[in-house]
């Protein structure tokens, strides 16, 4: 029978823990503000994009069209974000923040940036800066463009 590595010798582990440690802790920040880290991707992409078909943010995000719609139809139940018919086709929708969330947003990336902080801070910076270079540079390899969503 042949031998089989260890778990802890691949790097898909290591990534995969550190991944899970840094969503996590972030949800938990998130979970205060009534926010989970899927809706907040929702709100940062539309803060940058307004207003943004569904179809196109769920390319954007690398979601389904119906994963976009359910996470729509709560940040709308929290009044962040609005449907709307689009100016251009008025059987089309777009989505946008409100107001309340485009002033909410500001907010949240302050706890995604505490965030980052907690879980990088220790680490030398030229150290960071090396491992964001390998990320990318694997992500590029690898043709990942979406921001990725459990």
């Amino acid at each position: 029978m042949a031998e089989i590595p260890d778990l802890t010798t691949h790097l898909g582990y290591w990534l995969r823990q550190v991944s899970n440690h840094v969503s996590h802790s972030f949800a938990r920040k998130l979970e205060a503000k009534d926010v989970t880290v899927a809706e907040w991707a929702v709100m940062r992409v539309l803060y940058d994009h307004p207003p943004t078909p569904p179809s196109r943010l769920a390319e954007r995000m690398g979601l389904t069209r119906g994963a976009v719609t359910k996470l729509a139809d709560r940040l709308i139940g929290k009044g962040l974000v609005a449907r709307r018919a689009s100016a251009d086709d008025g059987r089309a929708q777009t989505l946008e923040l409100t107001a309340k969330g485009n002033g909410f947003v500001p907010e949240l990336a302050v706890l995604a940036d505490r965030n980052e902080a907690e879980c990088f801070a220790p680490m030398p910076d030229e150290d960071r800066k090396a491992l964001e270079r390998i990320l990318k540079e694997t992500v590029a390899r690898l043709g990942i463009a979406a921001v990725l969503m459990e």
